[in-house]
């Protein structure tokens, strides 16, 4: 398996592997990872379909990927995905994947004119003292201080920020800062999470930096991550002959280790109450996804709070007893021993009263029944106790919505800080509760607050004890390699295998990692796509240090006469013109 870049590799068609169609494919686990990783078998490695299996604990796939209807609760998003142009395996995948909503059409194709058609970009990024608009001109506001801790920071090495928490690597200037606020409200980073990863982040998404005020760097789906990925995904996988066995919970996984090789020899699983298992041929193959952020997971309901679950939690006890029997295979204990750092709390809120959907109007500036583009990216309140953010997509969310109606993401950073309105945390709340909070901070006049939570909505608040736990400080060898040395028959994929070209918490992460595993398992000739090279293009770092500086240009030290000489001799060459492109130079 092997890394590139260009149309060469990415339009080439790989041959046949030797020997594929004696091979057998189990994959733990239907998320996004193990999805895309049989889809890359068949597609690229031309495995027969029916020797594939999806073997999943729930009745449904998708993981993460989730939308779904609950009888007598509502809509539930568990959260969101937020995509962009150079998520080059995620892409490669979508583009071989029929459109169900355009005849003729890939999945690709369909998102791609959408949102030529209506680009993404927000009118309001923050409000404050109840519903108010922030006008902060896009501004970061990083003193000079903190642009000097951003620069440390994305100049150091990966081993540097090992084990590192944010706030150990970041002054007071930079936690007070515009920037700071539009980064940790958008990947829901803490300011004890992981140094490493908000390093791995400035260099993935170095291109969009000048976006992040208001998400014109970011496109979404047409409907939610469940009906526009997964069910496309799925049925296409169905089509060709693979086999989903639901309700199937992987409960460990056997190994015959030697100083030479590694090899997997038998999955043991309960199905509906009865153990079982399958014993691993020289031909077959075992593709497990290891943790999960959303494992234990509780949806409440308008009169009920979501229940934090620290019980046994099924992912994360299968990758332990896997990892004690190697330490090739990773330190999940590092992961998830922490919920009080990993847990926050997300609610979908369903309008019912169209007086809310006005409120809405009202602070983002578009007509939410549209059916195009509403808020653009999550609106956060910037003086909320919880740190609370909310988002409307495009409508309707989910195809059964009633006419009229709006489904509303919300999400609070910190669970356990009481509201301003109810004085209660979230992680307490109702889901009538929580809108109650949410229409406080969108400026709801406080005498219709109580009859408008109370029968002009219904809310399923969410708990995730795991949300953030791959943000959790780490060190090398905390996450296993995706195909570790020696490994024979055997990959981990997800987003707690590692890969070091990319960054968690993307859909293409749990893709490149899948995409990875197969090629390496398959011996595809093709190349993995290399993650976009922005942080290696002197245009993209240039541009990036400007709207970092908002816009202010660098002064040039000393006399005046010798400050006019310099910037003339720059006048004549090409660094020159990049700097007075990028504004960072001015005459």
């Amino acid at each position: 398996m092997y890394y590139a870049s260009g149309n060469y590799e990415a339009f080439a068609r790989p041959r046949k592997p030797e020997g594929v169609d004696a091979k057998r494919a189990y994959f733990v686990g239907a998320g996004l990872a193990s999805l895309s990783s049989a889809v890359f078998m068949i597609r690229d490695g031309q495995m027969k379909g029916e020797n594939i299996t999806i073997l999943e604990r729930i009745s449904l796939p998708g993981g993460a990927l989730d939308g779904i209807r609950k009888p007598k609760k509502g809509f539930v998003l568990r959260g969101g995905r937020e995509m962009e142009d150079h998520m080059e395996c995620l892409w490669d995948c979508f583009r071989s994947i029929p459109s169900l909503e355009v005849e003729g059409a890939s999945v690709l194709d369909e998102f791609y004119w959408l949102n030529k058609d209506d680009p993404n970009y927000s009118l309001r990024r923050q409000t404050e003292k109840q519903g108010r608009p922030v006008e902060s001109d896009g501004k970061f506001t990083l003193s000079a201080q903190a642009q000097k801790d951003l620069t440390r920071v994305f100049l150091a090495t990966r081993e540097e920020m090992e084990g590192k928490r944010i706030n150990e690597v970041f002054g007071k200037d930079f936690l007070v800062s515009n920037f700071w606020l539009y980064w940790r409200t958008m990947f829901a980073f803490e300011e004890w999470h992981s140094a490493l990863e908000m390093k791995l982040y400035l260099h993935r998404f170095i291109h969009h930096v000048g976006g992040l005020p208001d998400f014109s760097a970011l496109k979404f789906t047409r409907f939610n991550q469940y009906e526009s990925l997964v069910l496309p995904m799925t049925r296409w996988l169905i089509d060709q002959g693979v086999t989903f066995q639901f309700d199937t919970e992987v409960t460990d996984v056997d190994f015959d280790i030697t100083a030479a090789r590694k090899r997997a020899t038998r999955i043991h699983w309960v199905r509906e109450g009865v153990e079982g298992g399958v014993d691993l041929g020289p031909d077959d193959l075992v593709l497990m996804t290891i943790g999960s952020l959303v494992d234990n997971s509780d949806d409440g309901d308008h009169h009920t709070p979501a229940r934090l679950d620290e019980g046994p939690a099924a992912a994360w006890d299968l990758w332990k007893k896997v990892a004690r029997k190697d330490p090739a295979f990773g330190r999940p204990e590092v992961f998830c021993s922490s919920i009080p750092e990993t847990k926050w709390e997300s609610a979908t809120v369903t309008t019912l009263d169209e007086r809310i959907p006005e409120h809405i109007r009202r602070i983002c500036g578009r007509d939410p029944l549209s059916g195009r583009t509403v808020t653009g990216g999550i609106v956060t309140a910037r003086d909320s106790s919880w740190l609370l953010s909310w988002t409307v997509n495009r409508q309707p969310q989910f195809r059964a919505q009633d006419p009229g109606q709006v489904v509303v993401w919300v999400y609070a950073l910190f669970s356990d800080v009481p509201g301003d309105y109810v004085k209660k945390s979230i992680q307490e709340c109702t889901g009538e509760e929580i809108v109650q909070e949410w229409l406080y901070h969108m400026g709801v006049p406080v005498e219709e607050i109580p009859e408008l939570a109370a029968d002009g909505a219904t809310c399923v608040p969410v708990m995730m004890p795991y949300v953030t736990s791959f943000f959790m400080p780490r060190k090398a060898g905390d996450r296993p390699d995706v195909v570790p040395e020696g490994a024979q028959n055997f990959a981990f994929i997800g987003q707690f295998a590692e890969t070091s070209r990319d960054c968690i918490f993307t859909t293409e992460y749990s893709v490149r990692t899948g995409m990875e595993a197969a090629y390496s398992l398959l011996g595809i000739e093709r190349a993995v796509p290399e993650v976009w090279g922005s942080t290696y293009d002197v245009r993209a770092l240039l541009d990036a240090s400007a709207r970092l500086r908002d816009g202010d240009p660098i002064k040039v030290p000393g006399p005046a006469r010798v400050r006019s000489k310099l910037v003339d001799r720059l006048d004549d060459n090409q660094i020159g013109r990049l700097l007075e492109q990028a504004g960072l130079l001015r005459g």
